[in-house]
């Protein structure tokens, strides 16, 4: 299965980020912990050119800690400043306006110097769909402010929203890219619910998932399901629906004939994994595959 997903709505919000960068002082990047490169628009070095960024790990709660910290580590490395959060529950999102204040000490303390009384900082958030954004911003804001939701989509326009006296956030819609180069990033983005499941195929998306979350955290997998005996060997197939079939069978997904329900198995999975009923999981290992 080839997975793309790009409606009509992401060109725009493009377009629109590009407008209104001039008005911008630092970006918020919105990533997820679990997934942290394959929820990186490659396009958005191209769209931001070069402005301050401070990458956020929402859903850190969801993640694997150890992973995180490896994370962090890595974004270092690359010249970035990044912090972990949970905006779910507002786990450090306060740290966020000050590490962003933090990257533009050097322009605000020009701005002293010269006798100008700086304003409040300019913050644009970008991320793909249904990373956390509206939720950060409520928890940020204080109140419920932009519309949130546990699908992709929910944000469609842009609006300014203050952060206390020091920060005023502009919100944008997810944005995925035209097309993804490694479907391994489709396949990641689709089992963490970044795309909408009417464009999947909810079997193959499942069989991928228990393959990555077999390979690193079967005690979790098998705690939760109650399946015995991890796949033999993770490329052959007929393995790894075996282990669907099992955890379908745990689950009373049965039809006819005693068969598994492989799609209604599926669905169990995915919901499971996306509500972090596995434990905290991290299905990309820092500068490395999964």
């Amino acid at each position: 299965m080839t997975i793309q997903w790009f409606p009509g709505h992401m060109t725009k919000a493009r377009r629109q980020i590009e407008e209104k960068l001039k008005l911008i002082d630092v970006v918020i990047e919105l990533i997820d912990a679990r997934i942290p490169l394959s929820s990186r628009n490659p396009m958005i070095d191209d769209i931001l050119r070069g402005k301050p960024r401070l990458i956020v790990l929402n859903k850190s709660d969801l993640a694997d800690a150890k992973e995180t910290e490896r994370w962090i580590a890595y974004f270092a490395a690359e010249g970035h400043r990044s912090i972990a959060v949970d905006s779910s529950t507002g786990t450090r999102v306060n740290e966020i306006p000050v590490l962003a204040k933090e990257l533009l000490q050097h322009k605000i303390q020009r701005q002293i110097d010269k006798g100008i009384n700086p304003r409040a900082v300019r913050g644009l958030i970008v991320g793909i769909p249904n990373v956390g954004k509206s939720t950060l911003i409520n928890r940020l804001a204080g109140r419920n402010i932009a519309a949130t939701g546990d699908r992709p989509g929910v944000t469609k326009g842009q609006q300014w929203i203050k952060v206390g006296t020091e920060m005023e956030l502009l919100d944008t819609p997810g944005i995925l890219w035209p097309k993804f180069e490694d479907q391994l990033v489709g396949y990641r983005l689709a089992m963490t619910g970044a795309i909408k499941e009417q464009v999947l195929n909810v079997e193959d998306v499942a069989f991928f998932a228990v393959k990555a979350i077999a390979g690193r955290y079967w005690p979790q997998m098998q705690e939760r399901f109650g399946v015995e005996e991890p796949p033999k060997d993770l490329e052959d197939a007929d393995e790894v629906v075996r282990v669907m079939e099992e955890i379908g069978r745990k689950r009373g997904c049965l039809v006819g004939g005693g068969r598994v329900d492989l799609e209604k198995a599926s669905g169990i999975i995915l919901r499971e994994l996306r509500a972090g009923k596995l434990g905290r999981i991290t299905l990309e290992a820092a500068q490395s595959e999964v």
